[in-house]
C-alpha cells in the first residue's frame, strides 16, 4: 500500500531505551513498528526517532496531525507506555480516522496522553 505524506505521522521512539529489550523485555519491538506501519499505510506514516528524550514515559509515540488536522487546530499528541497491541490498534484506528484535529483519540488512548517539557516538544513540533 502507498504511504501518504499528507496524513498523520506517528513518530516512535527507538534507539535509546524505548525500543529495547533491555528496558522492555518480552515486547516485540520490530513487530510493533511493522504493525504500526502496516496499519497506517495509505492513511499516514510511521517514522522512527533515536530518542524523544522522554525516557521516563517509555515507550513514547507522538501522533502529529495531517495538514487538515493542523488547520483544524490539531497539535502533536504525546503518548506514553506504548507497549501492547491494544494501544497499537488504537493508534492505528486514530490515524485511519484522521488523527489529531480531525478525530478524537479512540478507546483508552486519551489516558496515555502526556505533556513533555517545552524543550522536548520543540524537537517534534
Amino acid at each position: 500500500m502507498k504511504r501518504t505524506a499528507s496524513g498523520p505521522t506517528v513518530t516512535l521512539c527507538r534507539g535509546c531505551c524505548c525500543g529495547t529489550t533491555r528496558k522492555h523485555p518480552g515486547v516485540d519491538h520490530a513487530g510493533q513498528v511493522e504493525r504500526l506501519r502496516e496499519g497506517t499505510a495509505g492513511a499516514g506514516r510511521v517514522t522512527l526517532s533515536d530518542c524523544l528524550d522522554a525516557c521516563a514515559h517509555s515507550t513514547v509515540a507522538v501522533v502529529s496531525p495531517s495538514r487538515e488536522g493542523r488547520a483544524a487546530g490539531g497539535r502533536p499528541v504525546w503518548l506514553l507506555g506504548v507497549l501492547d497491541r491494544d494501544t497499537e490498534d488504537e493508534i492505528v484506528a486514530w490515524v485511519q480516522a484522521g488523527g489529531p484535529g480531525v478525530a478524537d483519540p479512540p478507546g483508552m488512548l486519551d489516558l496515555r496522553v502526556f505533556t513533555p517539557a517545552r524543550r522536548i516538544r520543540a524537537q517534534v513540533e
